[in-house]
């Protein structure tokens, strides 16, 4: 029996050694719970931990193959339960004495398979585990000797053939003796393939090193537990978890090893994959905001144990937004990955580069001796972010603007260093941009002003401080104003009249936009009511609509449709304006929403053409009613043919796209009559008016034919 089943001999000799060598020996050890599972998992007799009620919480293999039930007892089952009835109080009794010694208590009665009334004859012993919470039971089958071993045999012969694990046995020179069919398939041999082979033939380097190391703590009667790599016949890597058992002979020599091998390879893989999901950025493969926080701390730590000083650089880069929306998100990105690559050409090895987020980026520069090496590190990284990109075609060139702070002179935390890092960025982009800015206590100050303006942003609207003025657009061929652009104003009661530029980055930054927003129509649209009835029905007002407004819900725009019917002003009297960023940031979502806004009758205008990369396809793709030339291509109108060329090939393509023009920014009666000529539409600027109160607005348009004089 044993030569057909190699390392059979292992479990035979349990078998033998079941009545004086039992789990009770092990029990005084107090072994850990997770060991003493896989070291009797395979025991040749049932055993069972129990809760006081006598419910299973644990059992091996050939405990529940004798209840017939699966073992991990899902349903909770007391042991109990399989006792013959008439056994009961003996079975009680015996529990009862279990509990109260630390002696191992035996009894003699009947049990019964799960769901089958026929019993069998059995051997228990029991004893309380040391905290005296849960009972340990040992179970055999009263029957002689040799059929219990052959009994046993069989059981094993069985359980290791179809075992789910690896079972892996070793002799005392690490030559295999013996392994499962289960254990074969992992590894991608044959089980011939396997037998009288060194373990090392399935490892690496590093494997063979810790196997030494295993063996020796083996041979010294160590069981174990830990993760392992083997190497698979194809060359790929196996790990897995290994709880290993030195074999002994009667006279205490080590004769090898017995082995329970669960793959971990694909948990292990999972679990890598979202650990570098949780600390490194997917696009540039560089640490997140996540693992940045942490070596942040950690090199501040350092840096305050050697009493040396650490900067960190804050780096967003100019304009990224123009260049996905001129080259579109793909080749942003690619611009990311490439601003990233020449980040990191600019530190040493030992400084982390990171990525926080959108087009901002972090550089820790630990251990410094000299400050000015900083600006040397500033200054190269300026420097070579400014050469020309090579993408396809196209070839842009990117610049950044770089804030640095220091440990421990600007800050003594983290978020503190972060904070006057990116304060000091914000001093460069205010600075002209492509430059670098130290923080300063100045710095401070403004940062603070600035979160003093989103606080007052916040009570504004319910303590009534916004206005809105109007401009007057005019009708080129007949003097008329006919349209008005609404212009949000915020009168501060510290302050006084405050432009939009003045406090809507704060709106923006706050997450107040959608609620100015609502206000600016709702306002818009009793003004256009009113001047319905005093300049006539085809008046239109238009508002200025953000990428935060367009990007929102559209129950918001279902709620302006009603309030406009409400007021019995027709819908298409407010025209929405949005400017070519907001059009081409998310050109799927814009096109779908701007479809809806003309299927509820809202038009919408395009502000600031020519300033942007969108094109005449783009304006008939996504609706637009009305085209606005930005005021650079009329300030230099009336002495540059040039200009007026280009006006006039603008104006007739829109006309052929069905669509009306608005000129900005006109500021002189010359350059009134050339767009007059070249056959404008409509045209707004300070020769007309500037942004006016309601009632001014209305006095200058029932004289508005004098506005060409």
């Amino acid at each position: 029996m044993h030569a057909e089943l190699p390392g059979m001999a292992v479990f035979a000799d349990a078998a033998a050694l079941a009545p004086s060598l039992t789990p009770f020996a092990v029990m005084g050890a107090e072994m850990e719970p997770d060991w003493f599972n896989d070291i009797y998992l395979l025991a040749p007799v049932g055993y069972f931990v129990l809760a006081p009620d006598t419910s299973i919480l644990q059992m091996n293999v050939v405990g529940a193959d004798l209840l017939g039930i699966a073992r991990a007892n899902p349903e909770r089952l007391p042991l109990r339960q399989f006792i013959a009835p008439r056994f009961h109080e003996d079975f009680d009794r015996f529990l009862r004495r279990a509990i109260n010694t630390t002696q191992p208590e035996q009894c003699d009665l009947q049990m019964l398979r799960h769901r089958n009334q026929q019993g069998f004859p059995v051997s228990l012993r029991a004893s309380a585990d040391s905290t005296g919470q849960t009972i340990r039971v040992v179970l055999e089958l009263a029957e002689g000797k040799m059929a219990a071993l052959e009994r046993s045999e069989e059981r094993f012969r069985r359980i290791v053939h179809n075992a789910e694990e690896g079972i892996w046995e070793i002799d005392a020179a690490a030559r295999t003796s013996f392994v499962n069919p289960k254990m074969a398939q992992m590894l991608g041999y044959t089980i011939e393939e396997m037998l009288e082979q060194p373990l090392v033939a399935f490892m690496d380097e590093e494997g063979r090193t810790i196997l030494e190391r295993n063996i020796a703590r083996r041979q010294q009667g160590m069981a174990e537990r830990h993760e392992f790599k083997f190497l698979r016949k194809d060359g790929s890597d196996l790990w897995a978890t290994l709880a290993t058992n030195p074999i002994f002979d009667a006279d205490g020599s080590y004769r090898g090893a017995l082995a329970l091998v669960s793959d971990i390879t694909d948990t292990r893989a999972s679990a890598e994959l979202i650990w570098q999901q949780a600390n490194f950025d997917a696009l540039t493969a560089l640490p997140n905001r996540h693992m940045f926080n942490d070596r942040l701390n950690q090199e501040m730590k350092k840096a305050r144990r050697e009493n040396v000083q650490l900067a960190l650089l804050f780096i967003d880069l100019d304009d990224f937004k123009d260049i996905n929306d001129l080259l579109g998100h793909e080749q942003g990105d690619a611009v990311l990955v490439e601003a990233a690559r020449r980040i990191g050409l600019c530190v040493r090895s030992s400084d982390t580069v990171a990525r926080l987020g959108g087009d901002e980026f972090t550089v820790i520069l630990s251990g410094l001796d000299q400050i000015s090496s900083v600006d040397r590190i500033a200054q190269s990284m300026l420097t070579l972010l400014n050469r020309p990109l090579a993408l396809g075609a196209a070839q842009p060139s990117i610049s950044a603007s770089v804030g640095i702070a220091l440990f421990p002179s600007d800050a003594g935390t983290a978020e503190e260093l972060v904070r006057s890092a990116d304060q000091a960025m914000y001093a460069s982009k205010q600075g002209g941009r492509n430059r670098y800015s130290y923080f300063t206590p100045d710095l401070q100050l403004a940062a603070q002003a600035r979160q003093q303006v989103t606080l007052d942003l916040r009570s504004a609207l319910s303590l009534e401080q916004f206005e809105l003025h109007y401009q007057p657009i005019i009708n080129l061929q007949n003097g008329k104003v006919e349209r008005a652009e609404a212009l949000l104003r915020w009168r501060h009661p510290q302050r006084g009249l405050l432009a939009p530029s003045e406090f809507l980055p704060f709106a923006e930054s706050g997450g107040l936009m959608l609620e100015i927003g609502d206000w600016v129509f709702r306002q818009a649209a009793q003004q256009a009511r009113r001047w319905h009835e005093q300049l006539g029905a085809g008046f239109q007002v238009s508002i200025n609509q953000s990428a935060t407004q367009l990007r929102g819900d559209a129950a918001l725009y279902v709620s302006w449709l009603n309030y406009a019917t409400q007021l019995g002003l027709p819908v298409r009297s407010i025209v929405l304006e949005i400017t070519e960023g907001v059009l081409l940031d998310g050109a799927a979502r814009a096109s779908e929403r701007l479809r809806d806004l003309r299927e509820m009758g809202l038009q919408v205008a395009l502000d600031n053409f020519g300033t942007g990369y969108s094109s005449l396809s783009h304006l008939k793709h996504f609706g637009i009613d009305l085209l606005k030339l930005d005021h650079s291509f009329i300030q230099h109108l009336a002495h540059d043919s040039g200009d007026l060329a280009m006006c006039e090939a603008l104006i007739v393509m829109a006309h052929k796209l069905g669509l009306r023009v608005v000129a900005e920014g006109v500021e002189t009666a010359a350059q009134s009559g050339l767009l007059a000529m070249a056959g404008c539409d409509y045209a707004q600027g300070f020769v007309f008016a500037g942004a006016l109160p309601p009632d001014e607005f209305t006095a200058l348009a029932q004289r508005g034919i004098s506005l060409l004089n």
